[in-house]
This record gives structure tokens, C-alpha cells and sequence, in this order.
């Protein structure tokens, strides 16, 4: 921590409160476990974010490495090389660009090129220099944000740490510890922290729904929320088989209005369409709830 730093308070536009945002996910990886090399080569990654952004998506999420159980860490260094020249030409074009990583270097390497939104699923633990890189871009770039999201560690067998007598208090319990320690600091701007309660991410089954069902303990916080349960592990028993659409994709499409029933800040998604027109039927009947509608 720089003790010489004075925190910008800014609340960026697309913090303010407001109907949910549609985040659609841009893996640029070859190994992630919905849609791993698809996107991996950079004129694809970028038509397909261009794609997602016309299909309704609000902003882009773009990774360079999978954080699902089982596959093995990436190099800041590949990782950079992997996202920036797509985040590049995104920004480039005015899209509004998340940065997935879990690496200081890589955030930096985001910011510079145009991303105005760290999203760390690791929530500070991989990096030790993530906070610190953190209040950097912050006093840098006052638009920019950080996703905290609950983290336990990245493992081979996550299930070795999928262990919880109430998962909702104790997933909510360590991501206010996270938030404890960017506070002590002093240098990070807490109204520019969104937290995420990490869905599948050393949890499983039963223990995700928990979270889901108590939602509410997460936004009381006074935090923009994000929630993430696209295709998700804790999802299977409810696909479907309709041809076009992945098998989880109902579901997911379910589940993400009803986080923005609930206020979500944003749903981080891969079929942007219907969940964005869904978004924009449920702020339409919130605006007609007194008549004649005030335009």
C-alpha cells in the first residue's frame, strides 16, 4: 500500500443502479469446459464478442485461461498474449471489457489495453500483487472496477474443498474477509468492488443451490453482485434437448432472470440473446407498473 495515496471515490455509469447487465463469456482459451477453442485464434474471439455484444450483451468477459477444476494454471505470460489484442479491438470499437484473470500482470496488461473491469476469481489470493496492482489501475483509470469472487484455491480435485456446514454464511463469512482486507488498506475504492459468490468453484451440487436460495445475504452487503451459473456442473438434471442450444442453456436462461428479479448486478452468461431480451421484458413491466406509463 502506498501510504501517500488518496482513493478516487468514483461510481462508474455502468455501476449505477439500475436494470441487470448481460456479461457475456469470451473464453479465449482451449480448454474451458463449455466452449474451450473455439474463440482461441483472435479475428474468431473478436467476431464472437462482436457477435455476443449484438446479440444484447451489455459488456465481455474475455479469459485467457480455464478455471475449471481440473486443468492446469497458465503463464501470466500466455495469458497476456492470449487476451489483449482481442480486448484491444473490443475496447477499440467502445465495447465495455471485463478482463478474466487472476494475475496482477495480466490485469495490467487489461487495463493498458482498454479493459475497465478486473474480474479475479481468486479474489486477491493467487496474486499477492493484485491489491496493490488494483489501487494502481484504480487511481490510474476511474472508471475501473474489481470482482472479488469467494475463492479456496486451485486444485486438481476441487471437491477436496467443497466442504461446508452452512454454505451460505461461510462462502459470504470469507468473501467479507477479502473485503476486510481491501478496506484495512485504505487505497482501494470499495464503491468500485463487485463481489462474486464464485457458483461451482470449490462447490458442488446442493451446496451451489444453497447459495443461490439465499441470494439476498450477498446483496445485502451494499456490493454490486455478480452471479455466474452459465452451464454450470450443479445444473445437470435439468438439461434439455432442443437442437441449437446447449443442454444447459434453458436452465441457465431460468435461473439468471431470476437473479435479476432479485437485483443482481450483472449475470455472467454464454447465450446472451434470450437472457437479454428476457432483462429487457422484465424492465419493461417494472416501468408499467403505474399507468399511464411516464416516458
Amino acid at each position: 500500500m502506498n501510504p501517500n495515496h488518496t482513493v478516487k471515490q468514483v461510481t462508474p455509469q455502468y455501476l449505477r443502479p439500475g436494470k441487470t447487465l448481460v456479461m457475456g463469456v469470451l473464453n479465449v482459451t482451449p480448454n474451458s469446459f463449455s466452449d474451450g477453442g473455439k474463440w482461441l485464434d483472435t479475428d474468431a474471439a473478436v467476431a464472437h464478442g462482436q457477435e455476443l455484444l449484438a446479440a444484447g450483451a451489455d459488456l465481455i468477459d474475455v479469459g485467457g485461461e480455464s478455471t475449471a477444476p481440473g486443468n492446469d494454471p497458465v503463464s501470466p505470460q500466455e495469458e497476456t498474449a492470449r487476451v489483449v489484442p482481442v480486448i484491444e479491438a473490443l475496447a477499440a470499437n467502445g465495447a465495455l471489457i471485463s478482463c478474466d484473470t487472476r494475475h496482477a500482470e495480466t490485469a495490467r496488461a487489461a487495463a493498458a489495453a482498454g479493459a475497465l473491469i478486473i474480474n479475479d476469481v481468486s479474489g486477491g489470493l493467487t496474486d499477492p500483487d493484485m491489491f496493490d496492482t488494483v489501487a494502481a489501475l484504480q487511481a490510474q483509470h476511474p472508471q475501473l472496477s474489481y470482482i472479488c469472487q469467494h475463492w479456496r484455491g486451485h486444485l486438481k480435485d476441487a471437491n477436496r474443498m467443497a466442504v461446508y456446514d452452512n454454505p451460505h454464511r461461510e462462502v459470504l463469512q470469507e468473501v467479507q474477509e477479502r473485503v476486510a482486507v481491501m478496506r484495512q488498506r485504505g487505497d482501494i475504492d470499495l464503491g468500485r468492488v463487485i463481489l462474486d459468490p464464485g457458483f461451482g468453484f470449490s462447490k458442488q451440487g446442493d451446496q451451489d443451490w444453497n447459495i443461490l436460495a439465499n441470494l439476498e445475504a450477498f446483496l445485502a452487503q451494499g456490493f454490486p453482485v455478480l452471479v455466474g451459473v452459465s452451464r454450470k456442473r450443479f445444473l445437470a438434471g435439468f438439461e434439455t434437448s432442443i437442437p441449437g442450444r446447449h443442454p444447459r442453456d434453458e436452465v441457465t436462461t431460468l435461473l439468471s432472470l431470476y437473479c435479476a428479479l432479485k437485483g443482481v448486478w450483472a449475470v455472467r452468461v454464454h447465450q446472451v440473446e434470450t437472457i437479454a431480451m428476457g432483462i429487457r421484458a422484465l424492465r419493461k413491466m417494472s416501468e408499467c407498473r403505474e399507468f399511464p406509463v411516464q416516458n
